[in-house]
């Protein structure tokens, strides 16, 4: 939005497009009315903007200023308890501790920032954001190939899967086996309450995930319907929560990893990127979960229908699926039938590349708009959604009590593929998350329409049409991921799209990574070529994918801007999970 002149440092504008010269302008103009503050490097955006204000108003004490919490990270080899102490001692209060990123919750007096960003043990504050606050037929195992693996006998027995949400209903049907509930432990992570389920979220994603089918007789089964379930609630019965709560979920996973198998932490929830995910506390810990040998699989957003940067829906992908070790999941709509053929991609799954950073996103599509699954008896989403339970009689059963429901959204979606991955690791049990994740990227389907066009709910018409940034390595595929006998070797980063100054974008993958042999792929393409510009076969690698004019359908993306330019990244409005297309 704004560039820096390298030889004085003063901020000169580009001629980008017009949201962006306003956010440019604004932002010229805050710092214009605030010669005091400069902003440090190691404060969030919005730290940054609040001490900007502070700047213009009349001095407060500590004592009497506005106050914020804050997540503080610490360099790797600083010791946490001595950083603790000196926020104490300069004025701060310690909430928790977030051992798995080096850090901890504190709250602190916003005039106090600009010294603890000077503390050379301290990398980068952000304050404790909110997640998104979450809001709300079948054949989704056909169409994601599991119903043939679930015949041959697997069903993902004795795997763990961490459900990092609303809570989970432990008492369910669905989720009870032969000795016992399924649920196997359940922790809050929200003060003052359990962990059931008073959203009816987490229920639903628990469902999809490692629902048995037995209230139904099968008729609605999960991807892996005899995995463990381990509830860790972050989302209170208005389905918000905390920055903070997420990562302490996601660091009590890993603490109990080896105690319930837990090898895959399925989080459906998220929220704007405000920095890189190199700085970004959930980032940072959906990472030390995947290096610890957990399966991270997470929602990409339902942001795919915004406009307001002028993308068409380019550059939605919300954290942590922003980061490019975990599995980013984007929704299909089946249109309730078994047949891939009449498939289309969900008009709000949200689009990539990643703000910031232009990470390559989603990473693979699933099943998710108008999925049966779980119900919440009494839950919020069941109280606002009364019309969207199932009928027993849609299942033979005379039963005068409701126990699906129909959701949508990539966060449904999500959990189908935590599912199959518990299907995979139940047949190999050595595979690493980077493998898990390789295979079902080389192995998904690639057959897809160039575009589509969906019509929602409320009568509007949306067009997608199926490049990289929309369905990515393609369709989710169980059966063939399983079949697969590729064990590649090195990490499987999500690729970054790298921009030149002739204005062609390429793929560039990490050097680390499995995407740059040959050998390991048979000379087999990741991604169906009709997902490229004028149908260009490529694997990853350096090879240029668009031309220098215009992606059809889609220019504007690729002109001077938003995606490429953009240094701060505005938030974008919450995303809900849709009742309908």
């Amino acid at each position: 939005m704004y560039a820096m002149d390298g030889r004085h440092g003063s901020i000169k504008m580009r001629q980008f497009p017009r949201w962006q010269r306003f956010i440019g302008a604004l932002v010229v103009a805050l710092l214009a009315a605030a010669p005091a503050w400069a902003g440090h490097r190691k404060l969030s955006p919005e730290l940054n903007d609040k001490l900007a204000s502070l700047s213009t108003s009349p001095p407060v004490s500590t004592a009497t200023g506005p106050q914020v919490d804050v997540i503080i990270q610490y360099r790797p080899g600083a010791k946490l308890s001595d950083g603790i102490q000196r926020v104490i001692t300069a004025g701060g209060t310690h909430r928790s501790r977030l051992d798995v990123i080096n850090g901890s919750l504190f709250h602190v007096p916003a005039s106090l920032l600009p010294t603890l960003a000077n503390d050379p043990d301290i990398v980068y504050i952000s304050p404790d954001r909110p997640t998104i606050k979450l809001s709300p037929d079948d054949y989704i195992l056909d169409t994601a190939s599991i119903n043939p693996i679930l015949q041959l006998g697997y069903s993902g027995v004795g795997i763990g899967i961490a459900i990092i949400d609303s809570g989970v209903n432990a008492t369910h049907p669905d989720l009870v086996g032969s000795h016992g509930s399924r649920v196997v432990y359940s922790q809050s992570f929200i003060p003052g309450l359990d962990a059931s389920d008073q959203f009816g979220h987490g229920t639903a994603v628990a469902g999809l995930a490692a629902g048995n089918g037995n209230i139904s007789n099968g008729w609605m089964r999960g991807a892996a319907p005899r995995a463990n379930i381990i509830n860790l609630r972050i989302l209170d019965a208005n389905g918000a929560g905390t920055d903070s709560a997420a990562i302490a979920a996601i660091q009590r996973a890993i603490q109990l990893k080896n105690t319930y198998n837990i090898r895959i932490i399925n989080l459906s929830a998220g929220r704007n990127i405000l920095e890189s995910y190199k700085l970004d506390p959930l980032c940072q810990a959906v990472e030390q979960a995947w290096k610890a040998g957990i399966v991270v699989v997470v929602a990409a957003g339902n942001n795919g229908r915004d406009n307001t940067m002028g993308t068409d829906g380019y550059g939605t992908i919300t954290a942590p699926g922003n980061d490019p070790y975990v599995i980013t999941v984007g929704a299909m709509n089946t249109h309730g039938t078994q047949s891939l053929g009449d498939d289309t991609i969900a008009s709000y799954s949200s689009k990539g590349p990643t703000l910031v950073d232009h990470v390559i996103k989603p990473d693979i599509v699933a099943p998710g708009n108008r999925i049966v699954t779980l119900l919440a008896n009494g839950s919020t989403l069941d109280k606002n959604n009364p019309g969207n339970r199932v009928s027993p009689s849609e299942y033979g059963s005379n039963s005068c009590t409701s126990y699906y429901t129909f959701m949508s959204g990539t966060s449904m979606a999500t959990p189908i593929v935590s599912g199959s991955v518990a299907l995979m690791l139940e047949y190999i049990p050595s595979l690493t998350p980077d493998q898990v994740k390789a295979r079902l990227m080389k192995t998904a389907e690639k057959s897809h329409p160039s575009y589509s066009t969906e019509v929602a709910s409320n009568g509007s018409s949306f067009n997608t049409q199926y490049d990289i940034f929309t369905v990515c390595a393609g369709y989710l595929d169980t059966y063939d991921a399983m079949a697969s006998n590729v064990l590649p070797s090195g990490t499987a980063l999500s690729p970054i799209a790298v921009r030149n100054l002739s204005g062609n974008v390429f793929l560039q993958a990490d050097t680390s990574s499995v995407w740059g042999s040959s050998i390991v792929w048979d000379e087999s393409i990741i991604w169906d070529p009709n997902a490229f510009l004028d149908g260009t076969s490529i694997i990853w690698g350096s090879s240029a994918v668009w031309g220098n004019s215009t992606l059809a359908g889609n220019s504007i993306v690729w002109e001077l801007s938003v995606i490429w330019d953009s240094n701060i990244a505005g938030p974008f409005s919450e995303s809900s999970d849709y009742d309908k297309n």
